[in-house]
């Protein structure tokens, strides 16, 4: 049998035990292991340097020059033109009624007639007065006459003749006082048919026959015009001028209702006299048929007004644009770089904005604008 070597460990009085000797073996395996770890790695072994980077490819389009529409945006509110609170010019009971609440009247239709006995009973005295003034008056002009005649005869004095012509100028004073008195009493009895005054829709009916109406005090109902009417909107201060000079032409203005309510066009009316200095706007309203009513009053609208033309501006697509810190910047295609320039925005619409800075036929960088740096080599994307 083959003899197989134990390690012995004498343990002394101490009590501590004492580690073996390596063995033989062992140190030749961990000097080689030491001597691979302290010898650099061959050059094979490297990882590769990387590849220098090409052009970016980007995508242009090309800067064009043509006419761009100044539009004014702003929300408006639909407001009528004609508001009427028909109110009563005496005192008396409502009659009759002769129309519905919410009912479309045309200007002059009879809306309500009032109790008027005591009006008509006034006229009817006036007419006396006036028959029994007439009578006086031709009786005066017959004793004016035969005072001629006895004139004529000598029998009478001039003074007499004198005398009778004052009888008759007061006379006739007399008729032409009960004339005008007949006529403020028709006047009167007037108040007691009342009519509309403008064409419109009325409101609630606040009154019904047999009530008791005063003198400027009871709302009889409202009457609002519907066709044409108008919206009100609110012009900032900038574009004042444009909107004066649009006022002059008669410049046309959109309006656009909410949830596919439908566009309506009208024009520019009224521009106010002056600038709300809370909000440094200035009121304008515009006027729009509404035939079919659609426009309804207090309800909101978008609306745009072409106040300007920009001739021969410089448009190129809004996104072509890169806002950095000093303003703004576009990036031209040039000898297959990408040059940055600086712009101005004049105008901005629609996804299109007229610039200075560069001109017609650049070919302005539109995608991939974020991957570009000034004076990178840049190379043309295939057209789809």
């Amino acid at each position: 049998m083959p003899l197989v070597a134990i390690p012995l460990s004498l343990t002394g009085c101490s009590g501590k035990t004492e580690s073996p000797a390596p063995t033989p073996a062992a140190a030749p395996a961990t000097l080689a292991a030491a001597s691979a770890a302290a010898t650099p790695a061959p050059a094979a072994t490297a990882a590769p340097a990387a590849p220098s980077a090409g052009p970016t490819s980007v995508s242009t389009i090309q800067a064009q020059n043509k006419e761009l529409n100044v539009t004014l945006k702003a929300t408006g509110t639909v407001v009528p033109l004609n508001v009427v609170d028909v109110r009563t010019q005496m005192n008396s009971l409502i009659k009759v009624v002769h129309f519905k609440e919410g009912q479309f009247v045309k200007a002059g239709q009879p809306l309500f007639t009032l109790d008027a006995r005591t009006e008509e009973a006034n006229v009817a005295k006036a007419l006396a007065q006036l028959a029994k003034d007439n009578a006086a008056l031709a009786d005066a002009r017959r004793q004016h006459e035969r005072a001629r005649q006895l004139f004529a005869q000598n029998f009478i004095s001039q003074g007499a003749v004198d005398t009778a012509q004052a009888a008759v100028d007061a006379a006739a004073a007399n008729v032409s006082a009960d004339q005008a008195a007949i006529d403020a009493a028709k006047v009167a009895l007037s108040y007691s048919r009342i009519v509309a005054p403008v064409s419109g829709r009325a409101g609630a009916v606040n009154v019904f026959p047999g009530s008791a109406v005063q003198v400027n005090v009871t709302t009889l109902v409202t009457i609002t015009q519907l066709d044409p009417i108008g919206i009100q909107f609110n012009i900032p201060q900038r574009n004042l001028s444009d909107a004066l000079a649009a006022l002059k032409g008669g410049a046309g203005v959109k309006a656009t209702l909410a949830d596919g309510g439908g566009s309506f066009a009208g024009r520019l009316q009224f521009v106010d006299n002056a600038v709300d200095a809370a909000s440094g706007t200035v009121k304008a309203k515009a006027v729009f048929a509404n035939k079919d009513y659609k426009l309804w009053p207090g309800a909101f609208a978008e609306v745009q007004q072409t106040v300007s033309t920009i001739a021969d501006a410089v448009v190129i697509p809004f996104a072509s644009i890169v806002q950095g810190a000093r303003g703004s910047v576009v990036y031209v295609v040039e000898d297959g770089k990408a040059v940055m320039k600086p712009i101005k925005v004049v105008y901005s619409e629609r996804g299109e904005a007229a610039v200075t800075g560069i001109k017609a036929g650049d070919a302005v960088v539109q995608e991939g604008k974020q991957n570009v740096r000034p004076n990178m080599p840049v190379v043309e994307r295939a057209k789809p």
